[in-house]
């Protein structure tokens, strides 16, 4: 089981929670890399609702398959988490029509 200090990451008294940490290297690379894509893009698309909505759909895919939204990791069992990462990034190749 994993300890506080594993789950939670404090930022200026602000509590984020951590990636998981199970991640394979190439899934956290993926996601992390649609993570940037996202927050990018919402700078970007300032005025555009259409493409505002699109990319912040994708940054919560991402943060979602990190497993720093959604059910908590540490809740999980490995095939659940598993099955988190896979569908973010098949969710995430649909949003680039691949």
């Amino acid at each position: 089981m994993a300890t506080d200090d594993e789950r939670w990451l404090v930022v200026d008294g602000r509590r984020w929670r951590r990636q998981d940490p199970d991640l394979p290297d190439d899934v956290r690379r993926a996601l992390l890399s649609h993570l940037g894509r996202g927050r990018s893009g919402v700078r970007a698309a300032r005025g555009d609702e259409e493409a505002l909505a699109a990319t912040r759909r994708r940054t919560q895919l991402a943060k979602e398959g990190l497993g720093e939204r959604g059910e908590p990791w540490w809740e999980q069992s490995p095939a659940r988490r598993r099955a988190r990462w896979e569908a973010a990034l098949a969710d995430l190749a649909r949003l680039d029509g691949s």
